[in-house]
C-alpha cells in the first residue's frame, strides 16, 4: 500500500499526458468510444498540472495528487455529459433520407401493379424486378395498386 502512495505521490502534470496519451491510444485500438473522454480528462488535469508549475512551485504543490485524482474524474463526467448531450440519440447523423436502410419504407407513395392476385388480404406486387409480399383489399392480377404503408417487410397497398 506504501507503493501505491508512493507512486501517487509522485503524479504530475507529464505523467497525465502520458496517462491521456495510452488512452487515446487505446481508443484506436479498441472498438466504440470509451476512452476518448477519459483521454481528453487526463490531457487537461495534464495541461492544468504543468502550468500551474509554471507559474510557481507553491501552486503546484498545492494540487497534490488527489486534486488532481478528483479533477479527472470531475472532468471525464463532464467531458461525457458533454457529448451525451449533443449527440444524437442513437449515435446516428441525422440524415435527409431516413428511410435509406429501410427498402420497403422507400416504395410508400409508388403506384405499382399486383402480380399474384391479392385474395384474403394477401398477395404480391412487382417493383421494379422484385416480388414483394403485399396485404390490402382483394385485387386481381394487373391490378395497380397504390403502396400506402409498410408492416414489417409487407407492403400495404389500396386499389389506385
Amino acid at each position: 500500500m506504501q507503493e501505491l502512495y508512493g507512486l501517487l505521490s509522485q503524479l504530475g502534470g507529464w505523467n497525465w499526458v502520458i496517462i491521456a496519451l495510452l488512452l487515446l491510444s487505446l481508443e484506436t485500438v479498441l472498438p466504440g468510444v470509451h476512452f476518448l473522454w477519459f483521454g481528453l480528462a487526463a490531457f487537461i488535469i495534464g495541461i492544468v498540472t504543468i502550468s500551474l508549475g509554471a507559474v510557481g512551485p507553491e501552486y503546484a504543490e498545492a494540487f497534490v495528487w488527489q486534486f488532481q485524482l478528483i479533477s479527472f474524474a470531475l472532468v471525464s463526467m463532464v467531458t461525457v455529459f458533454f457529448v451525451r448531450r449533443y449527440a444524437s440519440v442513437n449515435g446516428a447523423a441525422s440524415t435527409d433520407a431516413p428511410s435509406l436502410n429501410v427498402r420497403a419504407e422507400q416504395y410508400v407513395g409508388r403506384v405499382t401493379t399486383v402480380a399474384v392476385a391479392i385474395q384474403g388480404g394477401r398477395g404480391k406486387v412487382k417493383i421494379g424486378d422484385s416480388l414483394w409480399q403485399a396485404e390490402g383489399a382483394d385485387a386481381p392480377e394487373g391490378t395497380r395498386v397504390r403502396v400506402t404503408g409498410v408492416n414489417g417487410t409487407v407492403l400495404v397497398v389500396s386499389p389506385e
